[in-house]
């Protein structure tokens, strides 16, 4: 008989595990189980006031033996909690002494990255090990700013990627080529190429507010270039979406302070920054208010107050701490920003991208890349303090591409690389524009 060919081996998910990730896992495990015994509390008050049998407000904690059997649930889980905490903190040297750590694989930060877009300011308030740790990387290693390892390559043209929400530094480089066929682009492997960039990384917790994450970059910055091997000619940033309200509030928590590294910057790129805000958060802010209407649904109001203050940031694109400090980020109120124009001195571009067709002009409005309107993209807003002023020949619209396609889209790299120093040739041609570029033509407002 024919031998049945052989199957590939499964891979295992446990190789993506690290000793402290059990106790990480415990932990918002235990926050889940507390959290849905107070929403279920909070409904079963709710359906007893209605009948006359519970005082108070609804929503509160139920009274007598209700009362006493959810206070015993939420006991039990926080002595569980405690209990599985000590146990694996005391598991861990002696895992990690038996087992080699296996080095980080990108489906692992992939679920980190997520979780801490999600969740971020939670897990750090907690002192969860799965949070985040602010880090700027080179050639894949962490960077000591205080201490920098040898750096051979280093030129004095300093590149700083910074990537967007629930995302991390590994997405900006591609990996298999795209399912639907069409070429994927290093963008920073090209500038290096091209222009003799040194490409450093930034991973962040997406989940903090945007100005804390701001503050913290404006430091590691401060650090980094003064500690660069070489003289450091330029700094130049490109970002995606959430990454551009970072560099916009490190750059000003820099000259608050003042520190030095804005003086290097010469450029930033934003691709799809949510400059004003995103409608999908100011669509869950709705859902907070319509589940808060009524004491049936008030508990479930709680599921999507779950979501960081990264998040909440990106209704109308939080920048600065002034933004939200002192207020409740769950409550609907209209947009009340410190205007914050883009930083003097600095070439500003920006690339928008929409789903549409072009010469659309209805759908490019209502439809934008997905997650980001155009408008926001493009810095445009009806009130003039907070517009954004790029020059029109630093601001382009590419069509038929949505949020993520930009991080390795050969037309948006072909675009960077025309902004920051010799034009590719293969850009355009004298009779329009070349093949390549048809099925994502470029539009300059």
């Amino acid at each position: 008989m024919p031998k049945s060919p052989a199957q590939p081996a499964k891979k295992s998910p446990l190789k993506h595990l690290r000793p402290s990730d059990l106790r990480g896992v415990a932990q918002l495990a235990t926050q889940a189980t507390r959290g849905v015994a107070t929403m279920a509390e909070g409904v079963h008050h709710a359906v007893l006031g209605t009948m006359g049998l519970a005082g108070g407000k609804a929503g509160q904690q139920t009274s007598g033996i209700t009362g006493y059997v959810y206070r015993t649930v939420r006991g039990v889980t926080e002595l569980v909690g405690k209990t599985l905490h000590a146990t694996f903190t005391k598991l861990e040297p002696l895992l990690a002494a038996l087992v080699d750590a296996p080095p980080d694989t990108p489906e692992r930060e992939a679920v980190l990255a997520a979780l801490n877009g999600v969740l971020g300011d939670q897990l750090e308030q907690n002192h969860n090990p799965l949070a985040t740790p602010m880090t700027l990387r080179y050639q894949g290693r962490v960077l000591n700013t205080n201490a920098l390892p040898a750096m051979p390559q280093a030129t004095g043209k300093v590149l700083l990627m910074i990537h967007g929400l629930c995302m991390n530094d590994l997405q900006w480089t591609p990996g298999e080529p795209a399912a639907d066929g069409n070429p994927v682009a290093d963008i920073p492997a090209t500038l290096a190429t091209a222009l003799g960039y040194t490409p450093v990384y930034l991973r962040y917790n997406t989940g903090r507010h945007t100005s804390q994450n701001g503050r913290e970059l404006a430091a590691m910055l401060e650090q980094l270039l003064a500690n660069w091997p070489v003289p450091v000619k330029e700094l130049s940033v490109v970002v995606h979406s959430m990454g551009g309200l970072v560099i916009r509030s490190a750059v000003h928590a820099a000259q608050q302070t003042p520190l030095h590294w804005p003086r290097q910057l010469k450029n930033i790129v934003f691709l799809g920054t949510p400059h004003h805000g995103a409608p999908l958060e100011r669509a869950g802010n709705w859902i907070d208010v319509i589940l808060g209407t009524t004491p049936f649904s008030k508990p479930f109001a709680k599921l999507g107050q779950l979501r960081s203050a990264g998040i909440t940031d990106l209704r109308y694109g939080f920048v600065l701490e002034g933004d939200w400090s002192g207020q409740d980020r769950f409550t609907r109120k209209p947009d009340s920003r410190q205007p914050l124009p883009l930083p003097e001195g600095v070439a500003c571009y920006t690339v928008a991208a929409t789903l549409a067709k072009p010469r659309s002009l209805l759908a490019e409005r209502l439809v934008g890349d997905g997650l980001v309107p155009l408008r926001s993209a493009l810095g445009q807003h009806d009130a003039p303090e907070h517009a954004l002023h790029f020059a029109k020949d630093r601001q382009t619209v590419v069509y038929r591409m949505n949020h993520m396609e930009m991080l390795c889209s050969p037309v948006v790299r072909d675009q960077v690389l025309a902004w920051l120093g010799t034009p590719p040739r293969y850009i355009r041609h004298s009779t329009g524009l070349h093949p390549a570029l048809e099925k994502h033509p470029i539009a300059h407002n």
